[in-house]
């Protein structure tokens, strides 16, 4: 992102860039801000948008190779096209001759780093890696949010709301604006405003169904399954985040048997500290072959669900039965 910053401060661009990652918040702040740099507001003449897959690079190169009318620049953005994950050389040897007065963008949700076009455009152009920020990052983010609403709010406070809202800086950022507007004309959000107004990540719910189940309290598993199908959580997610949270455990437990701190465990996994810390308590209510058999449990009932062999609702339930039993 600094490198980004610096091309967008001093007005010196590359003329190829590609914005990738799992945070699609920056990459969509990005492309956007990238697009006003370039390209005057609606001068829809100097700029084209593709997005999806089937889009065809002989377009894009001619476009590429037309000249700007009354502009510095033309300006190509690609979005979600799947060229970073499948061979298209051509198009990877056409960036090395893109014209100084064009600029193409591509903003990728899945890029295969071994792949042609990606080595093309990391030589010729930018590609910035677009992951979500720690936490100290995020919460000078978030703080200047309130800052810019004349709010005020403590690192405590902002703290927890992490801890609860989803890790998704879109998700965070509606989240906190739904803070702001609730307090109204009140100067300072209080815990209580964030417990009152943000919608709890559905994860922590399924952290709370795996808890119930280690404890061997049925009833209660079942009772958040269904507190998850009533809210209109799909049964076949809920699956697929049990699945997730079981081999994280197992991932977790399986370091911090062989010795490893919490702090080493976060930095081998990627996982943050304190997701670390209460799965680290949590894990050791299980042993590590049920939990490599759990993980392996749930994706043979996920294929069991996607070959038509059980309903996701069952695959859900089986799962919760045999694991608090």
């Amino acid at each position: 992102m600094k490198t980004l910053n610096e091309h967008l401060k001093k007005k010196t661009f590359k003329n190829v860039y590609l914005l990738y990652g799992d945070e699609a918040y920056l990459r969509i702040q990005y492309r956007d801000r990238l697009r006003d740099a370039l390209i005057n507001e609606g001068d829809t003449m100097n700029m084209a948008s593709f997005e999806g897959k089937g889009i065809d690079e002989k377009e894009i190169m001619a476009l590429a190779d037309t000249m700007p009318f009354f502009s510095d620049y033309r300006l190509i953005i690609v979005e979600n096209s799947g060229f970073f994950t499948s061979s298209h050389d051509e198009l990877a040897e056409y960036m090395k001759h893109i014209p100084e007065t064009t600029c193409i963008v591509f903003a990728e949700a899945e890029v295969d780093k071994r792949n042609k076009l990606f080595k093309a455009v990391s030589g010729e152009g930018y590609a910035a890696n677009l992951t979500i920020p720690n936490d100290k990052q995020l919460i000078l983010w978030l703080a200047g949010m309130v800052k810019r609403e004349n709010k005020l709010i403590q690192e405590q406070t902002l703290q927890y709301f992490l801890q609860l809202v989803e890790h998704d800086m879109n998700c965070m950022r509606q989240e906190m604006e739904k803070l702001i507007c609730y307090v109204g004309k009140r100067e300072v959000i209080e815990r209580s405003d964030v417990d009152a107004v943000c919608s709890a990540f559905v994860e922590n719910k399924i952290f709370d169904m795996i808890r119930a189940i280690s404890e061997k309290n049925q009833h209660q598993a079942l009772q958040l399954y269904d507190d998850l199908v009533t809210l209109k959580e799909a049964p076949m997610r809920i699956l697929y985040l049990i699945i997730k949270q079981f081999n994280t455990l197992y991932e977790i437990r399986d370091l911090a048997v062989k010795g490893y701190p919490a702090g080493t465990i976060a930095e081998k996994t990627g996982i943050r500290d304190f997701i670390v810390k209460r799965n680290i308590a949590l894990g050791r209510n299980f042993e590590l072959p049920v939990l490599r058999q759990a993980v392996e449990d749930g994706t043979e009932l996920e294929e069991a669900v996607k070959t038509g062999r059980i309903t996701d609702r069952l695959a859900v339930e089986w799962m919760i039965q045999k694991y608090s039993r």
